[in-house]
């Protein structure tokens, strides 16, 4: 009997272990299930409705509306279908009347998702060109007023932050990423200068956000999604821009940075 006791109390961590491997193999095949057999369905039928939605309603009641809330509520549903748990803090800094031009570090496919369903705030976005060319995605977001971005030459960038700024007027806001490109590690690349010029053209202030927790459910250049992870949102104070001029876009530049990366997960830092 003592020797039963014995080899029982040693295997006892090894079958432990064996315990947990199976249960994380289970919840592994439980989420590659959901993914690809309710979650992708769902969303590809979301994203057509909310798109067809916006193509036929815009040309004839306008982008004000009809550009913004049939893909905030997509945004929405898309994040409750993937049980995210969602924080948004600071919207207390924000004036609903005012336009703004916001800017966050951009970690994964679901940022988009997280600012455009629960910022609450009427954005145009600034995107990349190759997302002009998603059947039904790229045509909506045209129609929305979103705007994509030509860096092909000086004149081509000039033309996109003028784009830009007409579709801003009271109460419509912009949104860019000023790393133009989801993070490879989770940490912050540098930040470009078109979304600050565009505040210092416009005179509006930028409003810098730090996003956590989008680089965790689903990676640049990965299909594997992972449900049920946490996503907050921290909206920082406005930052004026009536007094700055081109010189002063480096700076500005840093300071946002650095107000952002200062509300990074640590592992993100």
């Amino acid at each position: 009997m003592h020797e039963q006791n014995t080899k029982m109390f040693i295997f006892a961590p090894y079958n432990l272990f064996c315990v947990r491997e199976q249960v994380i193999s289970m919840k592994q095949v439980f989420h590659f299930l959901y993914q690809w057999l309710i979650f992708m369905p769902i969303f590809v039928v979301l994203t057509l409705l909310c798109a067809l939605t916006v193509i036929i309603t815009t040309p004839i009641f306008g982008s004000r509306f009809w550009g913004y809330y049939p893909p905030k509520w997509w945004s929405r549903l898309t994040c409750w279908l993937a049980f995210c748990r969602i924080t948004v803090n600071g919207r207390e800094n924000l004036d609903s009347k005012q336009s703004y031009v916001f800017i966050a570090n951009h970690q994964g496919a679901f940022d988009i998702f997280l600012v455009y369903g629960f910022l609450n705030q009427n954005i145009k976005w600034v995107q990349k060109q190759s997302l002009r060319k998603i059947p039904f995605v790229g045509f909506a977001s045209e129609k929305a007023g979103h705007v994509f971005v030509d860096n092909s030459s000086t004149a081509a960038r000039i033309s996109t932050i003028k784009k830009a700024a007409e579709q801003i007027d009271a109460g419509v806001s912009m949104m860019i990423f000023p790393e133009g490109a989801r993070t490879e590690t989770g940490k912050m690349a540098r930040f470009k200068r078109g979304a600050y010029q565009i505040a210092i053209d416009m005179k509006l202030p930028i409003v810098p956000m730090t996003i956590n927790g989008a680089y965790d459910i689903l990676k640049i250049g990965s299909a594997n999604m992972k449900i049920g992870k946490k996503m907050t949102l921290t909206i920082h104070k406005p930052i004026p821009t009536e007094s700055l001029a081109d010189a002063d876009i480096s700076q500005l530049i840093t300071q946002t940075r650095d107000i952002i990366h200062a509300d990074l997960w640590e592992k993100y830092t």
